[in-house]
């Protein structure tokens, strides 16, 4: 069973977006304003079609339990991570195959996924092509 959200007027290749009707597959339950977050980010896999499928693997957090900081990433620092790939480190060893990955650490330090670093980091691309965490908030600047 999936749950079925439409009205995505505002994202142009996005018709439907499907979840796990089991909310617990998706770590919480999924409200409009958290799909349109997931697909800003680019999480999901997007078919041809205009379906976007959500799975337990992708970053899903409710709006009211966003930061602050990541709510005002959504239209500034996010859109800089293009290009860039998130790849989670489980256990160690781990590391990056590629200039363009960032390191997700959450789960290896905090044992969750979506801890400080998710909640406080994006993964941004640089200048010379790389990619690295940045600081969300406005007033520090500082890398991972």
């Amino acid at each position: 069973h999936f749950q079925m959200f439409k009205g995505f007027e505002k994202v142009k290749d996005v018709q439907y977006v499907y979840t796990p009707f089991d909310s617990s597959l998706c770590g919480k339950t999924v409200s409009f304003a958290c799909l349109i977050f997931l697909i800003f980010h680019a999480v999901g896999q997007i078919l041809n079609d205009g379906k976007v499928f959500i799975h337990l693997c992708n970053y899903i957090e409710p709006w009211d339990d966003l930061s602050l900081s990541q709510k005002k990433s959504l239209n500034q620092r996010y859109q800089m991570g293009c290009g860039c790939k998130i790849t989670t480190c489980y256990m160690v060893p781990c590391s990056i195959t590629a200039p363009n990955e960032c390191l997700w650490t959450d789960w290896l330090i905090e044992r969750k996924l979506y801890g400080h670093q998710a909640k406080h980091y994006a993964c941004i691309k640089r200048s010379d092509g790389t990619c690295s965490w940045l600081i969300l908030s406005n007033t520090a600047r500082s890398q991972l």
